[in-house]
């Protein structure tokens, strides 16, 4: 294995493991309902963002490549709508809440939106890596800045519905560790046969996924604390937090 393979392995466990820098609200020992309300709305922002302005433009991208603008679309929002519903039927067969505040059931939605997310972020990252390394640094640097936020939609909902830091830390983990799993299965297997028309069939899937998670349960168990003036604040963080990130890298 030559270094430039091995940096693209060290890139995208870097972007990956940034994730875990959203468990960092979970070691403040002075708890409060804010901070519950403030990281859900603020992770719903950042999904919903993300979905518009990073998977759904890559996704046109890469179609774009093969079809003229209308099929393009069309295929996008099909994809879009079959990630949704795949969303729903999650939400549909996952376990009750026991919690009784729905935020177990949020954190776990998000752990498997993330890890669904994270497995193509860790293809390109890696490609992108093995390519040229300097092009892999931009996009490493780009994405860990938007995985923070996403290991907050895990590690907050986790921990204040178990009360256990180690499963926080632990599902957080786990999702941030999928990214390198993109890369691992990429260089074994799929670097071959992937295409930018399975990448933009992906892409669009997971945005219809991400939109699903942050309309129907990030925000919605946010704005069920009835603090609407601080939902709607830290969404609106959230949402200027990637088009600053867009607009500087």
């Amino acid at each position: 294995m030559d270094k430039q393979v091995l940096y693209a392995f060290l890139l995208s466990t870097i972007a990956g493991l940034s994730t875990m820098l959203g468990c960092i609200f979970i070691w403040i020992k002075k708890q409060t309902k804010k901070i519950v309300i403030a990281s859900l709305s603020f992770a719903a922002a950042v999904m919903f963002t993300v979905s518009f302005t990073d998977l759904v433009p890559e996704s046109y991208g890469m179609l774009s490549k093969e079809f003229v603008w209308f099929p393009c679309i069309l295929i996008i929002l099909i994809c879009m709508n079959i990630g949704i519903i795949f969303s729903f039927l999650i939400d549909k067969y996952l376990p009750d809440d026991m919690s009784g505040n729905g935020l177990y059931r949020v954190g776990i939605f998000s752990m498997i939106a993330i890890i669904l997310h994270n497995i193509p972020e860790g293809m390109a990252t890696f490609m992108a890596g093995n390519t040229d390394i300097h092009l892999g640094i931009a996009l490493t640097f780009a994405i860990a800045l938007h995985n923070i936020p996403e290991g907050i939609s895990i590690s907050i909902p986790i921990f204040y519905a178990t009360g256990s830091r180690k499963k926080a830390f632990l599902y957080t983990f786990i999702s941030g560790l999928s990214e390198l799993f993109g890369a691992v299965i990429t260089y074994l297997f799929l670097k071959p046969f992937i295409t930018d028309r399975i990448m933009g069939y992906l892409f669009a899937f997971i945005a219809g996924i991400m939109l699903h998670i942050s309309l129907f349960e990030l925000l919605p168990t946010s704005w069920r604390y009835k603090s609407r003036g601080v939902t709607i604040i830290y969404f609106l963080i959230g949402f200027f937090f990637i088009l600053i990130n867009h607009f500087l890298f």
